[in-house]
């Protein structure tokens, strides 16, 4: 038998590959042949559901009826915030600075002759670093020293002259003692004329100059042992004069007054130098211990005022000093001193921390951080920094509820502990928090929450970075 060619028929059977003008064959071949188009027989009923039955079957087979597979969720890692005490902490940025910054200057004028020093090694009390022409300074000590032996001279005559005025008025009153004993001899000899008027008036008259003698031998006493003071404080002006010479001599040798590293030299040989020129030779620095200087503002003096303020308190005494390639000074330092007030053009408060500095591996002038541990916060919630968004200056976390929904919540982020963050308000403690796959979901969105590796905990990283602000 022949299937008569009807093309629209067979098409919609699934048979696109006959063309318009061609019949099938039996049942056991399939024969193409040209037929006419109007005048063919219909197939029968009975043959045409025979035929097509196995075409429904394959149609089922290859999966053109099957139902459309499940949507894919999203994977998200969830964690739930960490609870405990965490100490708080807090940045300042500072300056190294030496526990003694020595300006060496020359403190007389002259022509800079030597350099007794190597640059950047360690001197101590005393070293020589510079050495001043002292020609013109030990002319003036000769000078002195000639002013004083001339003293010396001018009192070893003014003492023998008070020896000569002594002995003179010793001669004046042994010749007056002569006289007066003459005369009360010759006053009753005189009345019976024994004696004549005329040698009781000469003796009466070489006593009286004899007592002038004596008067006078006095007075030359007295110049005298007022010469030989006059002697002596002229020797105590010439000694402070070769003091003073001595003493400018000596510091034409520039030494270090203190232990420590003693800086680049600022001045060249041959300059002139001195008070007058006020020029910078060098520094000299003691640097252990070592001081760093950060200023903190107002507000934050008066929050933190009792870490400031406390005498002798373990905080205090556990300052840390991360260093400008961002590593960790190993030695703990504390507060030194907290300044004496607020600096009106700053708004800001002076604050020195001491560290000590074995070996000056830290020097003056470098950039660094001090941390401390200012509180501890008790049954802090925490999670995972990367768990927070900010947008427009609030904090958002993304939680996973029971229905596995996500939901965004606007939170209030305190202080960084690590790579962890404190969250202050908006959490609760059996939240599910996503940590990883943030920029994939939205409200609403189901999920598919796996658990997330956390980080650990470091209560006291040197990469904390304090409060959220």
């Amino acid at each position: 038998m022949k299937l008569i060619n009807k093309t629209s028929r067979m098409q919609a059977f699934g048979w696109p590959g006959l063309e318009p003008g061609w019949t099938h064959g039996g049942k056991d071949e399939a024969i193409l042949q040209p037929g006419p188009s109007r005048n063919s027989r219909l197939l029968r009923p009975s043959r045409t559901r025979s035929l097509f039955a196995p075409v429904a079957v394959a149609l089922s087979l290859c999966g053109c009826f099957h139902k459309p597979p499940p949507p894919h969720l999203t994977e998200v890692m969830i964690a739930i915030p960490i609870r405990q005490d965490v100490p708080v902490y807090s940045q300042w940025i500072g300056t190294t600075v030496g526990f003694i910054d020595a300006e060496i200057h020359s403190k007389v004028t002259g022509y800079l002759l030597a350099q007794d020093y190597k640059e950047g090694s360690l001197v101590e009390t005393g070293d020589l670093l510079f050495e001043v022409d002292p020609r013109p300074f030990q002319a003036v000590v000769d000078q002195a020293n000639a002013q004083l032996n001339v003293a010396n001279a001018g009192l070893t005559q003014a003492k023998a002259d008070v020896d000569a005025a002594k002995a003179e008025i010793d001669r004046a009153e042994a010749a007056q003692l002569k006289t007066e004993l003459d005369v009360k001899r010759y006053a009753p000899l005189v009345k019976d004329g024994t004696v004549s008027q005329q040698e009781f008036d000469d003796a009466t008259q070489s006593n009286l100059a004899n007592l002038a003698s004596v008067a006078s031998a006095k007075g030359k006493y007295d110049r005298s042992v007022a010469a030989v003071t006059a002697a002596e404080a002229q020797i105590g002006v010439a000694r402070s004069s070769l003091q003073a010479a001595e003493l400018n001599l000596e510091f034409t040798k520039v030494k270090s007054p203190v232990n420590g590293i003693a800086g680049i030299h600022s001045a060249n040989i041959g300059d002139l130098v001195g008070t007058d020129q006020r020029m910078l030779l060098t520094t000299v620095s003691q640097i252990d211990p070592i001081l760093v200087q950060f200023p903190i503002s107002e507000q934050e003096y008066l929050k933190l005022r009792d870490f400031f303020l406390a005498k002798g308190g373990a905080l205090q005494s556990s300052l840390e000093l991360i260093l400008s390639d961002g590593s960790v000074y190993p030695i703990k330092g504390k507060i030194d001193i907290v300044g004496r007030g607020v600096e009106s053009s700053t708004g800001t408060m002076r604050i020195r921390a001491m560290f000590s500095n074995p070996g000056n591996v830290l020097r003056p002038g470098e950039y660094s951080r001090i941390r401390a541990a200012t509180s501890v916060r008790k049954d802090a919630l925490l999670v995972p920094q990367r768990a927070v968004q900010e947008l427009q200056g609030e904090y958002e976390i993304a939680l996973v509820g029971p229905d596995n929904k996500v939901a965004f919540r606007t939170v209030k982020a305190g202080d960084r502990v690590g790579s962890y963050w404190v969250i202050d308000q908006g959490l609760n403690p059996t939240d599910r928090v996503v940590v990883e796959g943030l920029q994939d979901i939205k409200t609403g969105q189901t999920v598919d929450p796996k658990p997330a590796k956390m980080p650990p905990l470091d209560s006291n990283p040197s990469g904390s970075l304090g409060r959220a602000s």
